[in-house]
């Protein structure tokens, strides 16, 4: 009879290498992102992690659509992506000035986006809108819940909606003959939401911001498993009606952490003591930094993609039903989460109660209704 020990040590030793391999990437087939030759529809992308996402996905030849409210710094950060396009005579660059909070102002957009891409809708659409204004629930007027909510949330989902209806169910019908069964006539199209790493685990002073980021990490969940829908439809020898979309869709979501952006700083502004205590530990990344690992995790074929260790961790720990981008690694990512738990839980929840035992009752703005 073997003996269990070496049965065990063996396995061991076999998970080891596999970890180290896979972590090397010689378990990743080739780049499931492919954006060279294709247009992406990005928002938010004037300044921060959006202007380097728009500047990276240039240098890997995309075509790029820019889309943000303030068209002096759209007009600023197009000139820096088109610096550094791979391919300067065949990539093209445009910029649309929107209010994305309003679902009027998405579905005219895409028109415009889809109008000068020459008719087609935009591959790639990255829903990358949005802001933080951090501050206890107390302090947080309820003009500025919404607000949150509708530029962190609304604004994606009024984006992806119209996207996903633009792409399955086009104004002129796709023809039986442009889809082949069981393969793809088209490259897949990618739609990418940027949630954050609060939405894993939210803590003192992000109470407005906190739920509308765990909201859209929810509609990137539903809408993961809900697409499965058109692109099963698109294998199917029995449709009848309307013909699927030659091409599978994927959903994506993007988790940063803390960026060393301008929009960091304006975010200090209103944020508590307790939650810069909270904070002081944490990761902080660049905003090239960030928007390389979003892109590596899109490259890799990832459904979601923490951008930091932090965030990796956040979303290990917080996986539930959201599907593993590798079995082995989530699992064991859990299982060591679970332990990390037991530690940071307490020194969180400390923090937070011997602050308020030391300062007492936190000052409330009279202002708010």
């Amino acid at each position: 009879m073997p003996d269990l020990l070496s049965i065990g040590v063996t396995l061991l030793l076999l998970l080891v290498v596999y970890l180290s391999l896979d972590i090397m990437g010689l378990f990743n087939w080739g780049n499931k992102f492919q954006v060279e030759g294709r247009t992406v529809l990005l928002t938010g992308a004037s300044y921060g992690m959006g202007r380097e996402i728009a500047a990276q996905l240039s240098s890997r030849g995309a075509s790029v659509i820019l889309v943000a409210r303030n068209v002096s710094k759209l007009e600023s950060a197009l000139a820096y992506a088109q610096s550094l396009a791979k391919s300067p005579s065949t990539q093209r660059f445009h910029l649309i000035s929107a209010d994305v909070t309003s679902e009027a102002e998405n579905k005219r957009l895409l028109a415009e986006a889809t109008t000068w891409n020459g008719g087609r809708v935009p591959e790639i659409v990255w829903t990358n809108a949005g802001s933080s204004v951090p501050d206890l629930l107390l302090n947080t007027s309820v003009e500025t819940m919404r607000s949150q909510m509708e530029l962190n949330y609304w604004a994606a989902a009024y984006l992806a909606r119209e996207t996903l209806t633009a792409w399955l169910y086009p104004t002129t019908p796709y023809s039986p003959q442009s889809v082949e069964k069981g393969g793809q006539s088209e490259a897949p199209r990618h739609l990418i939401f940027t949630s954050s790493v609060i939405a894993f685990v939210n803590i003192a002073g992000y109470a407005a911001y906190g739920p509308a980021k765990s909201a859209m990490r929810a509609l990137a969940d539903g809408l993961r498993n809900e697409i499965l829908l058109y692109n099963g439809a698109r294998r199917s020898s029995t449709s009848t009606g309307q013909a699927p979309a030659p091409f599978d869709v994927n959903i994506h979501s993007v988790f940063p952490g803390t960026i060393k952006s301008p929009g960091f700083e304006q975010e200090n502004k209103t944020k508590h003591a307790v939650t810069h205590l909270l904070e002081a530990g944490d990761p902080a990344q660049s905003e090239a930094e960030c928007a390389t690992a979003c892109i590596q995790g899109l490259e890799a074929g990832n459904y979601s993609t923490g951008t930091n260790w932090l965030s990796k961790l956040m979303r290990v720990s917080s996986l539930g039903g959201t599907p593993r981008n590798n079995w082995v690694l989530d699992i064991c990512g859990q299982w060591v989460a679970s332990i990390v738990w037991i530690f940071v839980l307490p020194d969180l929840e400390g923090k937070v109660w011997g602050w308020g035992k030391k300062e007492g009752m936190p000052a409330r703005k009279t202002e708010l209704s």
